[in-house]
């Protein structure tokens, strides 16, 4: 096992089972033939076609969209395909910056393979060979990832909050954090990746953010969410992400990206360019634009 192999698990998937998910002429997800079967059940919300999965052109605007779409999520978690739950919008949008196109369930977002987004925070103590890094156990009664290592501060980009108002209200959340505090982190860039897995189709992008912290704090967890918290040194990080599948599959490229701009995995690592490549995926971009198949 590798460092570059948590990347790679990051990249596990075949697309070309896929049909291209659409709303209007945009493509914004991924849906598996199982679940493509499943909507075509629903035809006043669904076209299901040879390639492609399109929103019914008669739900024209945001919230007839978010309404049709929420029906039929709620049959299908109600027939168990939409395990998790959470009661959580999360917005379906071209690109991200742009506007939303629909909502919808947090839980569901894999199943239509939508992107998502979210904030990563990197939290450290010291610098060079003296850095030690916050590391969370998650609750074990998590739908994703129960038991499993993460962030000192992680959350999904819900609808309706900016990117710096979410990591603030997560880190008060998550870890106790004063805002002053949190308000001191500072953008680091992004990772990206499409991978499967159980939930279904994971297309995310996740926002990267470092936060050098006191060496007198001490997160505390607020919302049930976090078991306990570690502060290790970075070799130790580094041996249970090379050598374990203990954190969680993308807290693990958070973390590798991290490590590679502060220096500790270097050009010298054989493995260098792959997990440099591998860390921001040279995705298709949601917004692009799918033809009709002719009749």
């Amino acid at each position: 096992m590798s460092l570059l192999d948590r990347v790679l698990a990051c990249q596990r998937r075949d697309l070309g089972r896929y049909r291209r998910f659409l709303i209007g002429e945009c493509a914004v997800g991924w849906v598996a033939p199982a679940i493509a079967a499943r909507l075509a059940g629903f035809p006043s919300v669904f076209s299901v076609e040879e390639r492609t999965v399109r929103l019914s052109p008669d739900l024209a605007d945001f919230a007839s969209r978010s309404r049709a779409v929420a029906g039929v999520l709620a049959t299908l978690r109600d027939e168990g395909l939409v395990p998790g739950w959470r009661d959580e919008f999360y917005p379906v949008a071209a690109s991200f910056h742009d506007a939303a196109l629909m909502q919808m369930e947090r839980a569901a977002v894999p199943l239509l393979g939508a992107r998502g987004h979210g904030v990563h925070l990197n939290g450290y103590v010291g610098r060079g060979e003296a850095t030690r890094i916050w590391v969370a156990r998650r609750s074990r009664t998590k739908p994703t990832g129960p038991g499993k290592l993460d962030h000192i501060v992680a959350g999904g980009q819900p609808a309706g909050i900016g990117l710096m108002d979410n990591l603030v209200k997560e880190c008060a959340e998550e870890a106790a954090m004063p805002e002053a505090l949190a308000r001191a982190a500072r953008p680091a860039g992004f990772v990206s990746y499409i991978t499967e897995n159980p939930e279904g189709l994971r297309d995310d992008i996740l926002f990267a953010y470092d936060i050098e912290l006191p060496a007198g704090f001490v997160p505390r967890n607020t919302d049930g969410e976090i078991e306990e918290f570690f502060l290790w040194p970075v070799a130790r990080v580094i041996d249970t992400l090379a050598n374990t599948d203990k954190f969680k599959f993308n807290v693990a490229l958070v973390i590798v990206d991290f490590l590679v701009r502060h220096g500790f995995v270097s050009p010298d690592d054989r493995d260098y360019i792959e997990i440099v490549n591998g860390l921001r995926l040279a995705q298709p971009a949601t917004a692009s634009r799918i033809s009709r198949t002719p009749s």
